[in-house]
């Protein structure tokens, strides 16, 4: 974060610039991102039923998000050997960003306390955010539920001047 490293990015927050290795051998960079919008969904565990669902409904509207100027990346903390062979599994036309050491996740305070199973765990919070060209949040969604989640992110777009 520009601003301070430790507050949690919100609507608004300018974010510095940030790198990490994706699929297709390449490496995100926040800055220089051709597209209006930028889509970063943060999301707990390739091949996990709600994972799963998730990044087959942003695959499924990959069209509209891409008329609406918004390109889609999917962030964990999996390697990038489990990311390309989920994104192949599930045909998916974006790539998914690994973040195993938790730079990315931590700063944008994804890393929560979850219950699982009755025992407390460190994970991922499944996190939305439409961040816009010049590296501004413009739209964030925390603590996601998975169904309907992907239309209100198309919806929010679609509203965008």
């Amino acid at each position: 974060m520009a601003d301070s490293p430790s507050a949690a990015p919100t609507a608004n927050t300018q974010l510095a610039n940030f790198s990490a290795p994706m699929t297709g051998e390449q490496t995100f960079e926040l800055q220089g991102r051709p597209a209006k919008y930028t889509v970063l969904y943060f999301y707990p565990k390739d091949n996990t039923p709600g994972c799963t669902t998730e990044a087959m409904a942003f695959r499924d509207h990959h069209d509209e998000f891409t008329g609406l100027g918004a390109a889609i990346y999917g962030l964990s903390r999996d390697s990038l050997r489990s990311h390309e062979s989920f994104k192949s599994k599930l045909g998916l036309p974006f790539e998914l960003i690994s973040d195993p050491e938790e730079a990315v996740c931590t700063q944008f305070d994804v890393m929560k306390m979850k219950n699982m199973y009755g025992k407390k765990v460190r994970g991922v919070e499944r996190s939305t955010f439409v961040i816009d060209a010049n590296g501004k949040v413009v739209k964030e969604w925390r603590g996601v539920k998975v169904n309907d989640h992907v239309n209100e992110v198309l919806e929010f777009l679609k509203s965008q001047p």
